[in-house]
Protein backbone atom coordinates (compact mmCIF):
# COMPACT_ATOMS: atom_id res chain seq x y z
CA UNK A 1 0.00 0.00 0.00
CA UNK A 2 1.30 3.57 -0.71
CA UNK A 3 -0.32 5.86 1.25
CA UNK A 4 2.48 8.05 2.39
CA UNK A 5 3.41 11.48 1.12
CA UNK A 6 6.75 13.11 2.16
CA UNK A 7 6.80 17.09 1.92
CA UNK A 8 9.64 19.56 2.96
CA UNK A 9 9.04 21.89 5.62
CA UNK A 10 8.96 25.52 5.75
CA UNK A 11 11.89 27.91 6.38
CA UNK A 12 10.52 29.12 9.04
CA UNK A 13 9.01 25.97 10.89
CA UNK A 14 10.39 22.59 10.38
CA UNK A 15 7.05 21.10 11.86
CA UNK A 16 4.81 22.93 9.21
CA UNK A 17 4.73 22.27 5.75
CA UNK A 18 6.40 24.43 3.09
CA UNK A 19 4.01 27.68 2.24
CA UNK A 20 3.74 26.93 -1.28
CA UNK A 21 2.96 23.27 -0.83
CA UNK A 22 0.22 23.43 1.52
CA UNK A 23 -2.67 23.53 -0.90
CA UNK A 24 -1.24 20.13 -1.91
CA UNK A 25 -0.77 19.40 1.62
CA UNK A 26 -4.43 19.87 2.38
CA UNK A 27 -5.76 18.20 -0.26
CA UNK A 28 -3.67 15.13 0.31
CA UNK A 29 -5.38 14.93 3.74
CA UNK A 30 -8.62 16.15 2.55
CA UNK A 31 -8.80 12.61 0.69
CA UNK A 32 -8.70 10.70 4.02
CA UNK A 33 -6.14 8.20 1.25
CA UNK A 34 -2.87 9.63 2.34
CA UNK A 35 -1.18 10.17 5.71
CA UNK A 36 1.62 12.51 5.73
CA UNK A 37 5.74 13.36 7.21
CA UNK A 38 7.36 16.75 6.86
CA UNK A 39 10.87 16.77 6.51
CA UNK A 40 13.43 19.79 7.17
CA UNK A 41 14.23 20.29 3.37
CA UNK A 42 17.04 23.25 4.32
CA UNK A 43 18.79 20.74 7.08
CA UNK A 44 18.83 18.49 3.97
CA UNK A 45 20.34 20.66 1.78
CA UNK A 46 22.55 22.58 3.50
CA UNK A 47 23.78 19.57 6.26
CA UNK A 48 22.60 16.52 4.97
CA UNK A 49 20.60 16.12 7.95
CA UNK A 50 17.22 14.09 7.62
CA UNK A 51 15.06 15.67 10.28
CA UNK A 52 11.49 14.74 10.09
CA UNK A 53 8.06 15.57 11.92
CA UNK A 54 7.41 11.77 13.13
CA UNK A 55 9.00 8.77 13.01
CA UNK A 56 7.65 4.87 11.78
CA UNK A 57 7.99 1.93 13.65
CA UNK A 58 7.19 -0.16 10.32
CA UNK A 59 8.21 0.25 6.88
CA UNK A 60 6.04 2.74 4.73
CA UNK A 61 6.20 2.90 0.84
CA UNK A 62 5.87 6.95 0.15
CA UNK A 63 5.61 9.68 -2.58
CA UNK A 64 7.73 12.58 -2.46
CA UNK A 65 5.85 15.99 -3.33
CA UNK A 66 8.43 18.76 -3.08
CA UNK A 67 11.51 20.61 -4.78
CA UNK A 68 14.04 19.53 -7.24
CA UNK A 69 17.43 18.13 -5.97
CA UNK A 70 20.32 17.21 -7.93
CA UNK A 71 20.22 13.59 -8.23
CA UNK A 72 23.16 13.10 -6.30
CA UNK A 73 21.00 14.47 -3.28
CA UNK A 74 18.06 12.82 -4.38
CA UNK A 75 19.62 9.67 -4.29
CA UNK A 76 21.11 10.63 -0.32
CA UNK A 77 17.59 12.03 0.71
CA UNK A 78 16.47 8.24 -0.82
CA UNK A 79 18.71 6.39 0.79
CA UNK A 80 18.23 8.34 4.68
CA UNK A 81 14.20 7.83 4.49
CA UNK A 82 15.20 4.16 4.33
CA UNK A 83 16.80 3.84 7.53
CA UNK A 84 13.93 5.84 8.54
CA UNK A 85 11.82 3.02 7.43
CA UNK A 86 10.37 4.84 4.50
CA UNK A 87 11.00 3.94 1.24
CA UNK A 88 10.35 6.39 -1.70
CA UNK A 89 7.72 5.09 -4.96
CA UNK A 90 10.50 6.59 -7.06
CA UNK A 91 14.27 5.30 -7.02
CA UNK A 92 17.21 7.27 -7.47
CA UNK A 93 17.94 5.79 -11.20
CA UNK A 94 14.06 6.99 -11.73
CA UNK A 95 14.57 10.24 -10.77
CA UNK A 96 17.51 10.69 -12.37
CA UNK A 97 16.63 9.48 -15.51
CA UNK A 98 13.34 11.66 -16.16
CA UNK A 99 14.88 14.96 -14.02
CA UNK A 100 17.79 15.15 -16.30
CA UNK A 101 16.56 15.48 -19.72
CA UNK A 102 18.99 14.42 -22.16
CA UNK A 103 18.47 11.20 -20.45
CA UNK A 104 15.32 10.79 -21.88
CA UNK A 105 15.65 13.44 -24.68
CA UNK A 106 16.41 10.39 -27.36
CA UNK A 107 12.83 8.50 -26.19
CA UNK A 108 10.80 11.07 -27.82
CA UNK A 109 12.37 11.32 -31.54
CA UNK A 110 11.01 13.56 -33.86
CA UNK A 111 7.89 14.80 -31.14
CA UNK A 112 10.82 17.04 -29.69
CA UNK A 113 12.69 19.79 -30.48
CA UNK A 114 16.23 19.06 -31.67
CA UNK A 115 19.09 19.45 -29.09
CA UNK A 116 22.66 20.04 -29.03
CA UNK A 117 24.81 19.55 -25.95
CA UNK A 118 27.58 20.96 -24.70
CA UNK A 119 30.30 21.13 -21.27
CA UNK A 120 29.78 23.69 -18.82
CA UNK A 121 32.14 26.83 -19.22
CA UNK A 122 33.26 25.52 -22.70
CA UNK A 123 32.53 28.72 -25.15
CA UNK A 124 29.97 27.37 -27.77
CA UNK A 125 30.49 28.98 -31.41
CA UNK A 126 27.68 31.09 -33.13
CA UNK A 127 28.61 29.50 -36.44
CA UNK A 128 28.26 25.80 -35.53
CA UNK A 129 24.62 26.45 -34.10
CA UNK A 130 23.80 28.99 -37.58
CA UNK A 131 24.34 25.67 -39.38
CA UNK A 132 21.74 23.71 -37.39
CA UNK A 133 18.81 26.04 -36.00
CA UNK A 134 16.87 29.33 -37.10
CA UNK A 135 16.34 29.99 -33.93
CA UNK A 136 17.59 28.11 -30.69
CA UNK A 137 17.18 28.89 -26.60
CA UNK A 138 19.60 27.37 -23.60
CA UNK A 139 19.51 25.50 -20.54
CA UNK A 140 20.93 23.04 -18.98
CA UNK A 141 19.97 19.97 -18.23
CA UNK A 142 16.89 20.47 -16.12
CA UNK A 143 16.28 24.41 -16.09
CA UNK A 144 16.73 27.45 -18.45
CA UNK A 145 15.95 30.57 -16.23
CA UNK A 146 12.77 31.75 -17.43
CA UNK A 147 11.46 34.61 -15.75
CA UNK A 148 14.71 36.31 -16.24
CA UNK A 149 16.09 39.19 -18.52
CA UNK A 150 17.89 36.42 -20.30
CA UNK A 151 16.66 35.94 -24.00
CA UNK A 152 14.25 33.54 -24.77
CA UNK A 153 16.16 32.39 -27.71
CA UNK A 154 18.99 33.47 -29.80
CA UNK A 155 18.98 33.44 -33.83
CA UNK A 156 21.52 33.63 -37.00
CA UNK A 157 21.90 37.26 -35.85
CA UNK A 158 23.41 36.09 -32.72
CA UNK A 159 27.43 37.55 -32.47
CA UNK A 160 29.56 35.79 -31.08
CA UNK A 161 30.54 38.62 -28.74
CA UNK A 162 26.58 38.71 -27.67
CA UNK A 163 26.05 35.09 -27.11
CA UNK A 164 29.53 34.68 -24.36
CA UNK A 165 28.03 37.87 -22.71
CA UNK A 166 24.64 36.30 -22.03
CA UNK A 167 26.10 32.81 -21.04
CA UNK A 168 28.33 34.50 -18.73
CA UNK A 169 24.47 35.90 -17.15
CA UNK A 170 22.70 32.74 -17.56
CA UNK A 171 25.48 30.72 -15.18
CA UNK A 172 24.88 33.77 -12.59
CA UNK A 173 21.28 33.17 -12.67
CA UNK A 174 21.51 28.93 -12.13
CA UNK A 175 24.32 29.59 -9.64
CA UNK A 176 24.69 26.54 -7.71
CA UNK A 177 21.47 24.87 -9.03
CA UNK A 178 23.33 25.00 -12.22
CA UNK A 179 23.11 20.46 -13.27
CA UNK A 180 25.01 18.56 -16.07
CA UNK A 181 25.71 20.65 -18.84
CA UNK A 182 24.32 22.93 -21.37
CA UNK A 183 21.60 21.95 -23.66
CA UNK A 184 20.49 24.42 -26.93
CA UNK A 185 17.38 23.69 -28.02
CA UNK A 186 15.63 24.44 -31.36
CA UNK A 187 13.63 27.01 -30.77
CA UNK A 188 9.70 26.10 -31.19
CA UNK A 189 7.45 28.60 -32.51
CA UNK A 190 4.56 28.00 -30.66
CA UNK A 191 0.74 28.84 -30.89
CA UNK A 192 -0.76 31.36 -29.04
CA UNK A 193 -4.69 32.27 -28.42
CA UNK A 194 -4.43 36.02 -27.48
CA UNK A 195 -1.32 35.87 -25.06
CA UNK A 196 -1.42 32.15 -23.84
CA UNK A 197 0.07 29.54 -25.85
CA UNK A 198 -1.43 26.34 -25.37
CA UNK A 199 0.23 23.68 -23.39
CA UNK A 200 -0.60 20.61 -21.38
CA UNK A 201 1.11 18.41 -18.40
CA UNK A 202 0.78 14.69 -18.30
CA UNK A 203 1.35 13.36 -15.35
CA UNK A 204 2.11 9.03 -15.98
CA UNK A 205 1.85 6.83 -12.69
CA UNK A 206 2.01 3.44 -12.26
CA UNK A 207 2.06 3.06 -16.73
CA UNK A 208 -1.12 5.04 -16.69
CA UNK A 209 -2.29 8.20 -17.56
CA UNK A 210 -3.33 10.04 -14.40
CA UNK A 211 -3.87 13.41 -15.14
CA UNK A 212 -3.86 15.57 -18.14
CA UNK A 213 -4.43 19.29 -17.55
CA UNK A 214 -3.59 22.59 -19.09
CA UNK A 215 -0.52 23.66 -18.45
CA UNK A 216 -0.63 27.34 -19.34
CA UNK A 217 -3.90 28.91 -17.83
CA UNK A 218 -4.92 28.72 -21.74
CA UNK A 219 -8.29 29.28 -22.51
CA UNK A 220 -11.56 26.73 -22.86
CA UNK A 221 -11.97 26.88 -26.87
CA UNK A 222 -8.46 25.66 -27.79
CA UNK A 223 -7.82 21.99 -29.06
CA UNK A 224 -6.57 19.38 -26.64
CA UNK A 225 -3.31 17.54 -27.10
CA UNK A 226 -4.45 14.61 -29.03
CA UNK A 227 -4.91 10.88 -27.40
CA UNK A 228 -2.58 9.11 -29.39
CA UNK A 229 0.56 11.53 -28.61
CA UNK A 230 -0.20 11.55 -24.84
CA UNK A 231 -0.83 7.83 -24.87
CA UNK A 232 2.46 7.23 -27.09
CA UNK A 233 4.15 7.65 -23.69
CA UNK A 234 2.65 6.06 -21.10
CA UNK A 235 5.37 3.32 -21.58
CA UNK A 236 8.95 4.91 -20.08
CA UNK A 237 10.77 3.15 -17.48
CA UNK A 238 9.90 5.13 -14.68
CA UNK A 239 7.11 4.84 -12.03
CA UNK A 240 6.01 8.41 -11.81
CA UNK A 241 6.66 10.96 -14.57
CA UNK A 242 5.52 14.01 -16.48
CA UNK A 243 5.78 15.17 -19.96
CA UNK A 244 4.54 18.98 -21.51
CA UNK A 245 3.05 19.04 -24.76
CA UNK A 246 2.42 22.23 -26.64
CA UNK A 247 0.53 23.45 -30.01
CA UNK A 248 2.44 24.55 -32.95
CA UNK A 249 1.98 27.57 -35.12
CA UNK A 250 1.05 25.00 -38.05
CA UNK A 251 -1.16 23.03 -35.56
CA UNK A 252 1.04 20.14 -34.67
CA UNK A 253 2.05 19.01 -31.53
CA UNK A 254 5.33 18.27 -29.69
CA UNK A 255 7.01 17.19 -26.50
CA UNK A 256 8.40 20.58 -25.20
CA UNK A 257 9.43 19.07 -21.78
CA UNK A 258 9.64 15.96 -19.83
CA UNK A 259 10.09 15.71 -15.71
CA UNK A 260 10.24 13.33 -12.42
CA UNK A 261 6.69 12.97 -11.23
CA UNK A 262 7.80 13.95 -7.37
CA UNK A 263 9.47 17.33 -8.45
CA UNK A 264 6.75 18.22 -11.42
CA UNK A 265 4.54 21.08 -10.12
CA UNK A 266 0.30 21.05 -11.09
CA UNK A 267 -0.84 22.74 -13.15
CA UNK A 268 -2.59 26.30 -12.16
CA UNK A 269 -5.98 25.62 -11.79
CA UNK A 270 -5.59 21.67 -11.59
CA UNK A 271 -8.15 20.36 -9.35
CA UNK A 272 -5.75 19.31 -6.36
CA UNK A 273 -8.13 16.92 -4.70
CA UNK A 274 -8.48 14.78 -7.80
CA UNK A 275 -4.91 14.91 -8.67
CA UNK A 276 -4.66 13.29 -4.63
CA UNK A 277 -7.29 10.82 -5.45
CA UNK A 278 -5.84 9.95 -9.06
CA UNK A 279 -2.27 9.66 -7.47
CA UNK A 280 -3.81 7.17 -4.89
CA UNK A 281 -5.77 5.00 -7.19
CA UNK A 282 -2.78 4.47 -10.11
CA UNK A 283 -0.76 3.40 -7.43
CA UNK A 284 -2.75 1.50 -5.50
CA UNK A 285 -5.68 -0.04 -8.13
Amino acid sequence: MIDLVVFPSSYFNKNKVDESLITEYNSAISTGLFDTVIFCYDKLIDENRLILSRNFDKKRKAIYRGWMMHPTKYKFFYDLLLIKNIELVTTPEEYELMHIFPNIYSHFGNDTARMKLFPLHKQIKVDDLSKEFDKYMIKDYVKSVKGTDFPKFFDRNTTQDELDSWMNVFYKYRGNLLTGGICVKEFLPLKFYGERTNEYRVFYINQKIATISKNSAQPNYVPEVPKKLVEKYNNIDSIYYTVDFAELENGTWKVIEAGDGSVSGLSEFQDVEQYYRALYHCFNL
